[in-house]
């Protein structure tokens, strides 16, 4: 898994990229300007870039956090797209999308640095 670092970057890119297009596009409705395709196309590229820097430098738990934080997102995002679009529900889900993914991120490298605490005690004893 660790040598596909790339190709496990580039695919969370692309799909992110069709979930963000098909979320708002096709769920809410909305037509798409060239300013949200670069916006969706930055955030999808940050997300890719990040969950491959995580499997580049082998901090694999903090990867498989990054990714459900990622993946509940996503959920949340269309929960709130689906329960009331007039409501709010479009901004909603588009900032529960990013603080779900902030949090993953976090929380995964909080984990890591944990983990990493205690391996470095432990070769002290």
């Amino acid at each position: 898994m660790l040598k596909n670092y790339g190709k496990i970057a580039i695919s969370i890119i692309f799909i992110s990229m069709f979930l963000l297009i098909l979320g708002i596009k096709y769920v809410l409705g909305q037509d798409l300007v060239i300013m949200n395709l670069l916006a969706f196309a930055a955030f999808s590229i940050v997300i890719g870039v990040l969950s491959g820097s995580l499997l580049l430098y082998k901090l694999q738990k903090a990867f498989y956090i990054f990714t459900i934080g990622l993946i509940i997102g996503f959920f949340e995002m269309y929960r709130s797209f689906f329960a009331g679009p007039q409501e709010f529900g479009d901004l909603a889900g588009i900032l529960s999308l990013f603080i779900f993914t902030t949090f993953g991120f976090v929380i995964g490298l909080f984990v890591e640095a944990i983990f990493y605490l205690l391996r470095k005690n432990e070769q002290k004893d």
